[in-house]
This record gives C-alpha cells, sequence and structure tokens, in this order.
C-alpha cells in the first residue's frame, strides 16, 4: 500500500529520514529501513535518507505491512578479521568476505560489529542499533578495508566526510575480459532492481554514480583494475563493470562466467578495497591504510598467471 504526502512548509528543508517519521508517526528507523529498501521516492525519484525534501515534492511511501524482523548484534569473533588501526575515536579493519558489515534481514552469519563486540571494542551509538559507528559499509562478499567510528564525534565528522566525498576509496577488481577504453570513467545512475529486492541495476531514475577505472595487468580471459570511487552506492562496482560488459570474475549475479570462477576456485566476486585514506575525524591528520588480498584472491590470480591456465 502507497501513502503519498506533500511536504509541508514546516519540514521544508529537513533531511527526509526525520521528517518522513514525523509525517507517518514512524520511528526514524522504520523509516531508514524504507528508504534503504527503495521504498521511497517523490516525483524527482528515489530517496535517500539524508536528502532534504522541499515544499514541491509529494513523497510516496510504499508501506511494508510485514512485522519487521528485530535485528541483534550477536558476539562472535572471526579470527580472520583484522584490526588495522585502532584508537578512541575509530577503528579501521580488513574485513574478510563472508562477514556483513552489519546485521541485516535474511542473513544470519557473522557482522562486523558482532566481531568486534567479541573483542570488547565499544562503538558509537549513533545511527539506528543494528548499524552503530557504521559510516561505510563493504558488501558481503567484498574484502578489504573499511573504517568505523568509536567517539559521536567521529561519527558525525565521518559521516559528512563521506557526504563530501573527501575519502579516498581504492579498490582492486578483476573485471572479466580486456575493458576498452583500458581506463576511464564510468558516470551512470543505479537504483534497486524492480524485479528482485537483492539486486541493483542501471536507472535514469536512480542515484548519480561515478566509479574511475585503470587497467593494472592483462591476463587471460580477465582484466586486474583499480577502481575509485566518487560516490558509494551499494553494490557499484559490481553493476558498473556489468553495465560496461566486463562483470567482476566470480560475481554470477550480475552475469560472470561460473566456469571461469569454477577454474579459478572462487565463490565470491573478486572484489578487495585494497586502499583507504582520509583526515583523522578528530586530529585532522591524514591518514591511509593498504591491505594484501586474501589467499583466494591472490590464489584466482596465480592460476591466471600461471602459462599453462586453459579455461
Amino acid at each position: 500500500m502507497s501513502k503519498f504526502l506533500p511536504v509541508p512548509d514546516l519540514l521544508a528543508g529537513e533531511r527526509a529520514d526525520a521528517a518522513i517519521a514525523k509525517m507517518l508517526g514512524l520511528s526514524r528507523t522504520k523509516v531508514i529501513d524504507l528508504i534503504e529498501a527503495g521504498l521511497v521516492r517523490s516525483q524527482f525519484g528515489a530517496l535517500g535518507k539524508s536528502d532534504r525534501l522541499s515544499v514541491e515534492m509529494i513523497i510516496e511511501v510504499e508501506l511494508d505491512e510485514r512485522p519487521v524482523q528485530s535485528l541483534e548484534i550477536v558476539a562472535a569473533d572471526v579470527p580472520e578479521l583484522e584490526i588495522v588501526y585502532l584508537d578512541d575515536d575509530i577503528v579501521v579493519i580488513n574485513k574478510p568476505a563472508g562477514v556483513v558489515s552489519h546485521p541485516s534481514v535474511g542473513f544470519e552469519g557473522p557482522s562486523v560489529a558482532g566481531v568486534l563486540l567479541s573483542r570488547g571494542i565499544t562503538l558509537s551509538t549513533s545511527g539506528a542499533q543494528e548499524r552503530q559507528g557504521i559510516v561505510q559499509r563493504l558488501d558481503v562478499g567484498t574484502s578489504g578495508l573499511m573504517v568505523l567510528a568509536r567517539s559521536e564525534r567521529a561519527y558525525s565528522v565521518l559521516k559528512q566526510a563521506f557526504r563530501d566525498r573527501t575519502v579516498k576509496k581504492t579498490y582492486h577488481a578483476l573485471a572479466q575480459g580486456h575493458p576498452e577504453p583500458a581506463s576511464g570513467t564510468i558516470d551512470t545512475p543505479i537504483a534497486r532492481s524492480q524485479r528482485h529486492d537483492y539486486k541493483f541495476t542501471i536507472s535514469a531514475e536512480g542515484k548519480h554514480a561515478v566509479t574511475h577505472y585503470k587497467t593494472i595487468e592483462l591476463l587471460p580471459a580477465a582484466a586486474l583494475m583499480e577502481v575509485g570511487l566518487e560516490t558509494g552506492r551499494t553494490h557499484q562496482i559490481r553493476v558498473h563493470f556489468s553495465h560496461f560488459r566486463h562483470p567482476l570474475v566470480g560475481d554470477p549475479l550480475y552475469g560472470a562466467d561460473p566456469k571461469l570462477a569454477s577454474a579459478l576456485g572462487l565463490d565470491r566476486q573478486w572484489l578487495h578495497a585494497k586502499k583507504l585514506a582520509f583526515a583523522h575525524p578528530i586530529s585532522g591528520d591524514w591518514v591511509e591504510f593498504e591491505s594484501d588480498y586474501p589467499a583466494d584472491l591472490e590464489l584466482a590470480l596465480g592460476k591466471l598467471r600461471d602459462t599453462d591456465f586453459r579455461l
């Protein structure tokens, strides 16, 4: 069931999550869940939780009347999750594949927050309960560097830094084929798929998304790419490279060849958050971090580099 809400003068300029919560009499957490599920839009397109409302907007909210599943942070250690840097305000981790950034409906495995809880590392209390301290996310099947906030001030400053795009995120990805041109920019909007809740797609009605890439190494049937993000949309790299007709190796959801993944021993997309750099939210000092490829991605590269490799 959809509700259509004109924006009253008193709420013009407010964040979408806060204003819609007031208009509907719902909790802000519930409204954020609706927004992140792609169920809130205006005549100008999908809304993000931090978007500002204007009086000319008509907000459409598709109400999900199913009971909301409680999302509890369960303490469970994953030894492979490495603490790269820790102080009173932030923690930088090297996340292994198979660990979700925060608890989510339908996923029963370990979460970053649960691992940190098991090790006695506290996080900021800002944000929805299951997302406290979360200022960025990595897909469950993506490994690599991720920063979380421990203090309230760090949470506020880092969230703004990500919004302002001052955080430098560099990924390495293995794309099928040999992209032409070998370097460039993919600038196409991304929206949640209308057919599959768990999938995203290119859509003129989606959110602005910009991906920069360059080829590092050409290999049989694939190319190792360095990828930089201006924006941080869900599945952005995976969707953009699929649209570019070079899906990431090991990513059948977005069109990758399962035979190639099987030959390389991959059971997830070859995508790693390699470098992370930002101004420390308290000191202001520029900090940079870099992580090595995990064993499964290194093994896949080694097989491709083997002169005897045949698909």
